[in-house]
């Protein structure tokens, strides 16, 4: 069997070869050399990497194969449309495991199948870690906390980070949840009553995103960034920078993990994301200087961030390794940008599926009155003590839209690995250095899991799953000791926050605005590229004119 040969030993193999020529054939050496070196490196690029080797020497030739030209490959196929929709069709042509290509010949996996997927994430998940080049951006905005971490440093903070994520701990947490969703709805009613109008239009992703930033820095870290209330904090800012969906820099990203040293290149993107990249660690380093002493030394203190302190203090005292300053500094960057980002995209992606589906919402807000009927009177809205008392695990029609619209829609749409030793995926042999894509906006709607309707939204589902939907059918938040370990922290919020908007709310489709769900940009997640606009009513009345926010800040225009 033929191994992948490199550039580098190939130029090697085939300078040492031509000056042997060149002294036996008394032939002149700098142009035998350079003559061979012109003659093999097109061979390589063209021949070799993109023919022989893929179509008759990859130990994955026997994988099924998506028809195409290895030279260019799919690649053009993928970048131009949604993420995760190509490989939904050729899974459902050429079955659970399947290869495509990248640009000469570079070989993709994508894994669909239960025990592959099962096998990759329980039972030898380290061997699967993230490639660096998929690294290389998102861990300037995200650190290197336990999103990017790999191997026994991600064992470590796992171990150290799970006492913040307990079911107790974020039950702990959730009059934050509240306080901040209900601070919301109230600047939403606040623009409309000003305005004299009870339907106005609201980009809701902004919004969100600037609600969910305030819960993670009160409930991760006892720290008020307000951006709610103060739409251009520079943290918030720094996000929005972060994000832009323009065509060069979606290529500039794109490159930079190929050609790391292309983040130098002066542009506009290179420089918003170091504008931001300063930002967010220098809010990181702050939070952690000031709050860190406090949390070791506390023990009153709720937030996510003392009790990992707390637990930290535990296993240094025990003889373990803790996290270091610099580690839990990058785990607050984490937590600040995935850990608002992504429930953010959830919920705005849950209220423009409400908007669309106007059965299932006013079945949704039926529920929330039966279980919470405080919530849609004024003068009880806001009692902490009934806020309290209600618990939104105990609404299943709830659950039921939760999850529907995170299988739907699922904010994060895929994660990328590469093999580090051989190992065996289904019926196929992986040799290490492959690189692996799952991809829940794909495996989330395959009918092999979920029938003929995978592609409709439907809530009811979820009570009447059929067997062949096992766990990895759903794989919005991964499985294993690599899945989510804010999952329950996520589903928590989202449901409140549905339930603060729904029992003062109703959601409409803005028809005047683009369909959000025909063009879905993914940028850590899967989001719209104008955003989620909603025609949103007061309950109880009518509407009498309509206004767009600008960008959610509270700016008509």
């Amino acid at each position: 069997m033929a191994s992948k040969v490199t550039l580098g030993p190939m130029l090697a193999v085939t300078t040492a070869a031509s000056i042997g020529v060149a002294k036996k054939f008394d032939l002149p050496l700098a142009q035998t050399v350079g003559t061979a070196l012109a003659a093999a490196i097109p061979f390589y690029l063209f021949v070799w990497l993109s023919y022989l080797y893929p179509i008759y020497f990859s130990e994955l030739r026997h994988v099924p194969t998506v028809p195409g030209n290895p030279l260019i490959g799919q690649f053009f196929t993928i970048i131009t449309e949604e993420c995760g929709v190509p490989q939904r069709r050729w899974h459902k042509e050429l079955g659970p495991i399947i290869r495509y290509y990248f640009p000469f010949g570079a070989e993709r996996l994508s894994v669909a199948d239960d025990e592959a997927l099962k096998h990759m994430t329980v039972k030898n998940p380290y061997n699967y870690p993230k490639p660096v080049r998929a690294k290389l951006w998102m861990v300037r905005i995200l650190g290197e906390g336990i999103l990017l971490a790999e191997g026994t440093d991600h064992v470590v903070q796992r171990k150290a980070l799970t006492a913040g994520f307990s079911i107790g701990a974020i039950r702990s947490l959730t009059p934050i949840f509240w306080e901040k969703s209900l601070i919301m709805a109230k600047l939403w009613k606040e623009e409309m009553t000003t305005s004299h109008l009870r339907v106005k239009s609201f980009e809701a992703l902004e919004w969100l995103n600037r609600c969910t930033l305030d819960i993670i820095g009160k409930a991760g870290f006892g720290y008020d960034i307000n951006s709610l209330e103060d739409p251009d904090v520079p943290i918030r800012e720094a996000y929005r920078l972060v994000f832009a969906f323009d065509l060069f820099s979606r290529l500039l990203h794109g490159m930079q993990a190929f050609i790391p040293a292309s983040k130098h290149i002066p542009s506009k993107m290179n420089r918003d994301m170091e504008t931001s990249r300063g930002i967010i660690l220098d809010k990181a380093t702050e939070i952690i200087t000031t709050k860190l002493d406090e949390a070791e030394n506390n023990i009153g203190k709720k937030d996510i961030l003392a009790l990992i302190a707390k637990e930290n203090k535990k296993l240094k005292e025990n003889g373990e390794e803790g996290l270091s300053f610099d580690t839990m500094r990058d785990q607050i960057m984490t937590f600040l940008g995935a850990g608002h980002d992504t429930t953010a995209t959830a919920v705005a992606w849950t209220v423009h599926l409400l908007s669309t589906h106007p059965e299932i919402q006013s079945k949704l807000r039926e529920e929330i009155r039966e279980h919470m009927p405080f919530l849609f009177d004024a003068s009880t809205r806001h009692d902490p003590r009934l806020l309290a008392s209600v618990d939104p695990d105990k609404l299943p029609f709830m659950d039921n839209v939760c999850r529907e619209s995170l299988r739907y829609i699922p904010p994060i749409p895929m994660t990328v690995r590469q093999s580090i030793a051989d190992d065996t995926l289904g019926r196929y042999k992986v040799p290490g250095g492959t690189v692996i894509y799952v991809l829940a906006n794909t495996i989330n709607r395959l009918p092999c899991y979920w029938g003929e309707t995978a592609d409709e939204f439907d809530p009811d589902r979820w009570d009447d799953l059929p067997p062949s939907v096992v766990p990895n059918a759903f794989m919005t938040f991964l499985q294993g000791p690599r899945g989510c370990i804010g999952r329950k922290f996520a589903e928590t919020e989202m449901k409140i926050l549905l339930c603060v908007l729904l029992s003062e709310f109703e959601f409409g489709r803005d028809y005047e605005t683009a369909d959000p769900e025909e063009w879905k940009m993914w940028r850590l997640v899967l989001r719209p590229k104008e955003g989620v606009t909603v025609r949103v009513s007061l309950l109880g009345g009518g509407g009498v004119g309509e206004v767009v926010i600008d960008g959610g800040k509270g700016r008509g225009r």
